[in-house]
């Protein structure tokens, strides 16, 4: 098997398929972990790809719905040892937002909306040491030094010449003129902003203030999606202390539509080069 499997994306297509499995056996979440004797939680937590799924796991799972095809319980099987692979974020240790950075490996494109801060993949050095030590002020500086690490790996599959990431940006004008690091760290960034927004995969548009109230008010998110159909788009929206992964159709449609509507609000490309040009003038002359 392929050693860099993406352990993440296992897991999902193997939580899929186990749904797909109890709802043709016609049963429910509770029903199944009555039989197993394990809380509904763990049941939905392998059903959505949140917990390593053991090849126990998949045996006790497969006995309860009745499979009887030895080539199907096989293949299940090895998804789950493939699914406790380990990906390239797990030499870095404890990282608490583990599960967005294996979906993210794995996309084939990312829309996001930032207000507040330029995107992690956008980011250069000096700006992300700033954002994780103002975000973070109990942090220490090993763990500092840790996820910006994280975030400087992650940025590869922008620069990936054989399968980069498509990526498209709508960031507020708040992200652009909140000096985060001091002037030289702004300049720089802003400078970094618009060579990235260069590349023919990476699309940036700016927000200004002018455009009043817009249908991302509430705050920033995130819409994945996959290069295998079987892989649904996931919208992830970040937390303090947990982050939220939505999967229904319903939401993510409503997502992609608030998304449209903040492209069709925001600055074309060329115009926001112009602008976030002018912003790092701002920072040259004061």
């Amino acid at each position: 098997m392929a050693s860099n499997v993406n352990p993440t994306v296992r897991r999902r297509r193997l939580g899929q398929e186990l749904r797909r499995l109890r709802e043709q056996k016609g049963m429910t979440a509770e029903e199944v972990a009555e039989r197993l004797l394990v809380s509904q939680s763990k049941i939905s937590r392998l059903e959505n790809g949140r917990r390593s799924i053991s090849q126990r796991d998949v045996r006790d799972l497969c006995g309860v719905y009745e499979v009887e095809d030895r080539r199907i319980v096989e293949s299940l099987m090895q998804m789950a040892k493939e699914s406790r692979q380990q990906g390239w974020w797990h030499a870095f240790g404890d990282i608490p937002y583990s599960v967005y950075i294996g979906l993210e490996t794995d996309a084939a494109s990312l829309r996001v909306y930032e207000p507040q801060v330029v995107p992690g993949l956008l980011q250069t050095q000096a700006y992300a040491e700033a954002v994780v030590a103002g975000a973070l002020p109990e942090a220490s500086a090993a763990d500092i030094e840790k996820r910006v690490k994280v975030r400087m790996r992650r940025q590869e599959r922008i620069h990936d010449t054989k399968n980069p990431l498509r990526l498209w940006a709508v960031v507020d004008e708040a992200a652009l003129r909140r000096r985060v690091g001091g002037q030289q760290v702004m300049r720089e960034q802003l400078e970094r902003l618009i060579e990235f927004s260069r590349l023919p995969h990476v699309t940036v548009q700016a927000l200004p203030f002018t455009m009043g109230a817009h249908p991302g008010v509430n705050g920033q998110y995130a819409i994945l999606e996959f290069p295998d159909a079987a892989d649904s788009t996931v919208v992830y929206l970040e937390g303090v202390t947990s982050d939220l992964y939505l999967e229904k159709a319903t939401d993510v449609q409503k997502y992609s539509v608030m998304y449209e509507h903040l492209r069709a609000q925001a600055l074309n490309a060329e115009q926001t080069r112009e602008f976030v040009e002018g912003i790092a003038k701002e920072y040259t002359q004061g």
